[in-house]
């Protein structure tokens, strides 16, 4: 089983979305469980078999994405880790976003 890892910009990622959620339900206790949930569905995600997701190589090499409740999780298999790279409103210019990442 791969254990799902998620690098420092994804940390930044959760804060921003624990922040947005927050102010616009006025609710820390909604925004908390929005986060934690998000974070389950990563564990979740990185104990399932097989290959998961949209293979997405015009953004990065060996990155794949999976939409999660009006967000997209960017995420890549390496050895034995689930490695989450981002996660993103589903609304943003993914493009842009990965643009100069090569």
């Amino acid at each position: 089983m791969k254990r799902a890892v998620f690098l420092r910009s994804v940390e930044r990622d959760l804060l921003s979305i624990f922040t947005f959620i927050a102010e616009a339900s006025d609710s820390i206790a909604v925004a908390d469980r929005f986060v934690r949930q998000l974070r389950q569905h990563c564990h979740k995600l990185a104990s399932l078999p097989g290959t998961l997701g949209r293979a997405r190589p015009e953004l990065l090499p060996d990155i794949r994405s999976v939409p999660y409740r009006g967000y997209v999780i960017f995420f890549r298999y390496v050895d034995e880790r689930f490695e989450v790279v981002d996660i993103l409103e589903g609304h943003r210019d993914v493009d842009a976003f990965f643009d100069g990442r090569v």
